[in-house]
């Protein structure tokens, strides 16, 4: 009965010990690599005469707001991203016209601020667009030698000139063969967690934000159009003219959850309120 026992314990400290021979040491979660740098550009002001423009169901009736249009750039090593390219230059110092829904106006190109910088169109290797209406596209051809990434649905309705998609501002690459990819899903910008595009379709078909991951700032989340100000994003208030409401909806429900989840600095872009968290250019998050 003895021996049956020692057999008994010496089989069990055998299996103990393949147990632990088997198991893999615990090892520490490797922090999320970082970009380097984030730049908040000017990139126009829409003067929003009709807010109810923003609201299919007319929760705005008789107000009017300025929203921004604001660009980023992204310093990842040696490499640029800039990240929608704002109103188009023809609109540079064009006055309000209260006559109009919509009123827009720039006052600098993005030209003109990265030279403040000391950064050239030439330096920024990749065009990051949100989506294709003409206030994050405006200025795109600035930087043809730039790839372009753009959601799959948004490239698919370029190609087709479907769901009042306009390729004329993007025409280096819809016609004139610069590098373009269209983007399925997020999307590791660099391959090394960095910088993210976001899938958040809805206002448009292939609609995305861009999260940024940086060393003292943390994650920042940026909106593309996933709602145009802070009310509109907190009562899931829908445009009349998105792609499709539901999608609108489940991508605001997500842009949510992802920048609490990640304790994210939540940029919505159009709203000076929220763009206002990033400092001011030309000083740049890090």
């Amino acid at each position: 009965m003895k021996r049956f026992a020692k057999l008994v314990a010496v089989a069990a400290g055998l299996l103990s010990a393949a147990a632990a021979i088997a198991a893999p040491a615990p090892s520490a979660v490797a922090a999320p690599a970082t970009a380097d740098k984030l730049w908040r550009l000017d990139c126009g002001i829409v003067h929003v005469n009709m807010l109810n423009a923003f609201s299919d169901t007319r929760s705005y009736p008789g107000q009017s707001r300025d929203l921004v249009a604001s660009c980023y750039l992204v310093k990842h090593g040696t490499s640029y991203l800039l990240w929608d390219t704002g109103l188009p230059l023809a609109v540079k110092n064009t006055p309000n016209d209260v006559a109009k829904p919509m009123s827009p106006t720039l006052r600098l190109s993005i030209v003109e601020q990265l030279a403040t910088i000391g950064v050239k169109p030439g330096q920024v290797s990749l065009v990051g667009i949100s989506h294709y209406h003409f206030d994050h596209i405006g200025q795109a051809a600035s930087f043809a030698q730039a790839r372009l990434l753009i959601g799959q649905g948004d490239y698919d309705s370029l190609k087709m000139g479907s769901n009042g998609a306009d390729a004329k501002p993007l025409a280096p690459w819809f016609g004139g063969g610069a590098a373009v990819e269209g983007v399925s899903g997020d999307k590791d910008v660099f391959g090394d967690g960095s910088v993210t595009m976001i899938d958040l379709p809805g206002h448009t078909p292939g609609h995305h934000g861009l999260l940024i991951n940086l060393a003292h700032t943390g994650p920042v989340l940026l909106s593309g159009d996933v709602a145009h100000f802070r009310e509109n994003l907190d009562m899931g208030g829908v445009p009349g003219f998105n792609f499709n409401r539901a999608d609108s909806l489940a991508s605001m429900d997500r842009f949510r959850k992802l920048a609490a989840s990640l304790k994210a600095v939540a940029i919505i872009q159009h709203d000076p309120r929220d763009v206002a968290k990033l400092p001011a250019f030309p000083a740049a998050a890090d």
